[in-house]
C-alpha cells in the first residue's frame, strides 16, 4: 500500500460502488489547478499529488475542463493503478444535439490523457437542473454503453452550486438509480445539503463527494464581515453578528478549532451523509493542514448547534470563487 506520513488516513465505502476511499480525497481543479493557476509547475504539480499519496489520499478527481489529467497520469504512472481512486469529469450540457458525442470524445481523451485503460468514477459536470432531463434521457444510455466496454466503473453527476443553490438538480437525478456517485456544495453558512440531499442519498446509497468546503468567506475577514453586514440587514442574521470583528470567532478555541479552516473542513467532514471532504492546493504545507483538519474529530456540539441555529436556513452564501489558490489557515 501507498505509504503513509503521519496521522492515519480515515476510508469510507463510496455509497454503493464498493469503493474504498480516503475521506479527503485532493480535488485538481478550482483557481490553484494543483498550483498551476499560481505559476507552479508541472513538476510541482506531480510532487504534489505523490505528496498527498503519501498520505494516504486514495481518490483524485479532476475534469476535463481543470487541464490537468494529464499530470495525474504522470503522477500515478508508478503506482498500482488499483491503488488509486480515479474520478473524472465531462461537460456535456449546451448544444443537445452533440451532447452524447461530446460525452463520449471527453470521455475517451480522459483516458488518454491519463494513461490509464478506464476511471472509477465518469461524472456528469455541473449539470443544472433545466439539463438534467436530456442528460438523462439521450446522454447517459450513450454512456451506460461505454461503460460496459470498461471504460469505467461508476457514474456520477456534479451539480453546479453558484447556479443552483437550492439543489433543484440533485433530487431530480436522486429519482433515478443509476447514479452511484453525486458531488454536493455544502460549508458552514451554505448547510441546505443536510436537509435536501443528504437523506436522500443516504436512502439510495449514493456516493458523495464534498466541494466548496472552504470559500473566501471564511479565509478573508473583510468578505466575512461584508457578508454578515448584508445578511443582518436583510434580516437573516442577528445583529450582534456585525459588532463583533471576527462573526465566527465563537469556533476558535482551545477545545475547538485552531482556524476557520480548520472549523470548515470538519463541520463538513462529520455531517451524516457525507463521505469525501475535496479540498484543492498547490502548497504543500496546506495540503498538509487540510488533510490534517479532515482527520480530526468534528467540532464540539455546542458549536455545531451555534452554527446550526444562526446559519442553517441560509441558501447560497459564500459560493464564490476561490480569488487565489492557496490561502493560508485564518490563524497562519
Amino acid at each position: 500500500m501507498i505509504r503513509n506520513k503521519g496521522r492515519h488516513m480515515e476510508y469510507v465505502t463510496l455509497g454503493k460502488t464498493g469503493l474504498r476511499v480516503s475521506v479527503a480525497g485532493l480535488g485538481c481543479g478550482g483557481f490553484s489547478r494543483l498550483g498551476l493557476g499560481n505559476g507552479r509547475t508541472a513538476a510541482e504539480a506531480v510532487s504534489l499529488i505523490r505528496l498527498a499519496l503519501d498520505f494516504g489520499v486514495n481518490l483524485i478527481d479532476t475534469a476535463a475542463v481543470y487541464g490537468t489529467e494529464a499530470i495525474v497520469g504522470e503522477a500515478i504512472r508508478s503506482v498500482p493503478r488499483e491503488q488509486v481512486v480515479l474520478a473524472t469529469k465531462a461537460h456535456v450540457h449546451g448544444e443537445e444535439r452533440f451532447a452524447r458525442d461530446r460525452a463520449v470524445a471527453s470521455l475517451d481523451n480522459s483516458l488518454r490523457e491519463l494513461g490509464t485503460d478506464y476511471v472509477d468514477v465518469f461524472q456528469l459536470h455541473a449539470v443544472p437542473p433545466e439539463a438534467y432531463a436530456h442528460v438523462r434521457d439521450a446522454v447517459v444510455p450513450v454512456l451506460r454503453k461505454e461503460q460496459a466496454k470498461g471504460k469505467f466503473r461508476h457514474l456520477g453527476i456534479t451539480e453546479t452550486p453558484p447556479a443552483d443553490p437550492e439543489h433543484e438538480m440533485l433530487p431530480l437525478a436522486l429519482e433515478d438509480n443509476f447514479w452511484d456517485v453525486t458531488m454536493v456544495g455544502f460549508h458552514m453558512l451554505h448547510q441546505n445539503a443536510a436537509r435536501v440531499v443528504f437523506p436522500r442519498t443516504l436512502a439510495n446509497r449514493v456516493g458523495t463527494l464534498i466541494m466548496f468546503a472552504v470559500r473566501n468567506i471564511f479565509s478573508r475577514p473583510e468578505r466575512l464581515r461584508a457578508t454578515m453586514r448584508m445578511l443582518a440587514a436583510d434580516g437573516q442574521v442577528p445583529q450582534w453578528l456585525v459588532e463583533t470583528p471576527d462573526p465566527l470567532a465563537f469556533l476558535i478555541h482551545a477545545a475547538g478549532a485552531s482556524s476557520l479552516t480548520d472549523a470548515a473542513y470538519r463541520f463538513v467532514r462529520h455531517e451524516p451523509g457525507v463521505d469525501v471532504v475535496l479540498f484543492g492546493t498547490g502548497d504543500p504545507d496546506h495540503l498538509r493542514a487540510n488533510i490534517g483538519s479532515i482527520l480530526k474529530p468534528p467540532l464540539p456540539d455546542a458549536d455545531r448547534r451555534q452554527l446550526s441555529t444562526l446559519f442553517g436556513h441560509l441558501v447560497g452564501v459564500g459560493l464564490d470563487r476561490p480569488e487565489r489558490a492557496d490561502t493560508p489557515p485564518a490563524s497562519a
